[in-house]
């Protein structure tokens, strides 16, 4: 009898094309001519496909013809249950395809398949049902505050949005950005990472199937420095909505304010994870292990500067480093796995360069810190825990965006957020601890737009979702995305007869 999750495995890879292309509505774009990116499994290191690289013509070609499609009315002047039908079909074929898009994810970011089937996919499939029955809730307001006057405020369509999703959750970054924008009646140009674009191209294609009219939506394949800066620096780019590193945002977010397009900015962040003496000490290290870990350590909300109180400190650690070396390594599509590659050699490599300076900084490597070595041509490092000497260093103020936690001791409450306001990120934070007034109070006085008490990550749809500072700009999430994918109109209308004032009236 085979092995299900080897069958699902080697199926995928015999279906994905020798090349793929951006997406003009369906069709694919896949010349010879243009410039190619490979695509590599960061389990083996083998190539698993070829990009035909969009090229700035494309990208122009894509744009013209989402705002065609937004002009026309075709969806943008839609009926809000045609709308809704749409996003609920979509949802449907989301689950009704769940492990050829988890698949798709796994072979490009090295996401573990059992992980990624359930909580990520049945996550995107969410963001669609979600926003279907958000409709419902959006009304045009009247206001009678003016004497013979109505005032109605509505919310209508922004126009064609940019959407730039990240490499380390594909399906859901694109299934939150899509699901918000096409509720709103915007037309799309959709582009994912380099490094994993299949689930995404999937993702367009179901969204067709469900009925979306066609020039809609338009996915653009490639490089940020070619692709992305296209559709970033396109004039007829209303909205831009971008997830990613701090570097590539800072980029985009200057280009859409040099033509007053609105952007969103969600860019990761150093987050600190509060365990106090008085905490459950089995949840706050359950937590602190996931927290650190999950995603092998890829997620924006990781708590990556773990700060324990110095009353527990020594015990911690020590439970802390042994749960970190137990941690089940394994390939992606291991059922047994609780943690795979990194997503790509560049992101092991800069992982790995981080175990150095922690080194020339002075901080302790308690465990891992290394490249592992079950995994011949594989993208694995050892899940790493450094005690670090001060929050000044590297480690501690750097994003790594791997399996790799900075620990630090505090003394009491004032030091502890002290150092955890010490960034320049302001994402999430975590408190750990069984006193609930002093959870508040410091859940209230750490600068980050997530803040989280005895629990790992959580995220609520209807809440906002972003960050202070380097983290990033605006919010997605509930009804601040239907505000940031839509304008609002006023419209006045006087019945009255009061005296206009006449100018140039001869009399």
């Amino acid at each position: 009898m085979g092995n299900p999750l080897s069958d699902i495995y080697h199926k995928t890879l015999a279906a994905i094309p020798d090349t793929v292309g951006g997406l003009l509505s369906g069709r694919s774009l896949t010349e010879a001519s243009v410039e190619k990116l490979a695509v590599f499994n960061p389990d083996n290191g083998d190539q698993v496909t070829m990009i035909a690289q969009s090229s700035a013509a494309d990208v122009d070609e894509m744009v013209h013809a989402a705002k065609a499609s937004f002009d026309s009315g075709i969806w943008s002047g839609a009926a809000m249950s045609e709308r809704q039908a749409v996003l609920t079909q979509a949802a449907k074929l989301i689950r009704e395809n769940a492990e050829e898009l988890a698949a798709l994810d796994s072979v490009t970011t090295g996401l573990l398949y059992h992980r990624a089937l359930k909580p990520h996919v049945q996550a995107a499939a969410g963001w669609f049902d979600y926003f279907a029955d958000a409709l419902d809730g959006i009304e045009s307001e009247r206001l009678s505050t003016l004497p013979d006057t109505d005032t109605v405020i509505s919310r209508e369509p922004a126009g064609v949005a940019a959407l730039f999703t990240p490499w380390n959750i594909p399906l859901m970054g694109a299934s939150l950005k899509l699901s918000a924008a096409l509720a709103m009646g915007n037309s799309c140009v959709i582009k994912p990472s380099e490094q994993s674009p299949l689930g995404t191209i999937k993702l367009v294609q179901l969204l067709y199937k469900a009925g979306l009219p066609e020039g809609v939506l338009h996915l653009a394949n490639g490089s940020g420095a070619i692709t992305g800066d296209a559709l970033a620096s396109h004039a007829d780019v209303d909205r831009v909505s971008f997830t990613g590193g701090e570097n590539a945002g800072r980029i985009i977010a200057e280009k859409a304010a040099s033509r007053f397009a609105k952007a969103t900015m969600e860019l990761g962040g150093k987050s600190a994870n509060i365990i106090f003496a008085d905490a459950d000490y089995d949840r706050a290290l359950d937590g602190a292990v996931i927290g650190a870990f999950a995603n092998s350590g890829q997620a924006c909300l990781a708590g990556s500067r773990i700060l324990i109180e110095r009353k527990i400190a020594d015990r911690f650690i020590a439970d802390f480093v042994g749960r970190t070396q137990s941690i089940r390594i394994g390939r992606p599509f291991d059922a047994q796995a609780e943690m795979g590659p990194q997503s790509s050699k560049a992101q092991m490599e800069r992982v790995l360069s981080f175990a150095q300076l922690a080194r020339r900084d002075g901080a302790e490597i308690l465990t891992g810190g290394e490249r592992h070595d079950g995994f011949p041509g594989g993208c694995y490092v050892k899940p790493t825990a450094v005690l670090a000497p001060s929050n000044d260093i590297s480690i501690c103020q750097e994003e790594i965006f791997g399996p790799f936690a900075a620990i630090l001791v505090f003394d009491d409450e004032e030091q502890a957020i002290s150092i955890a306001n010490d960034t320049r990120f302001g994402l999430a934070g975590y408190v750990w601890t069984g006193d609930d007034q002093k959870a508040q109070r410091v859940a209230a006085r750490m600068r980050t737009g997530y803040a989280l008490i005895n629990t790992p990550m959580l995220r609520d749809r209807n809440a906002p979702f972003g960050g202070f500072g380097h983290s990033g700009i605006d919010r997605e999430g509930g009804r601040w995305s239907l505000d940031f994918y839509s304008e609002p109109k006023t419209i006045m209308t006087h019945h009255g007869h009061a005296p206009i004032t006449s100018l140039g009236k001869s009399d």
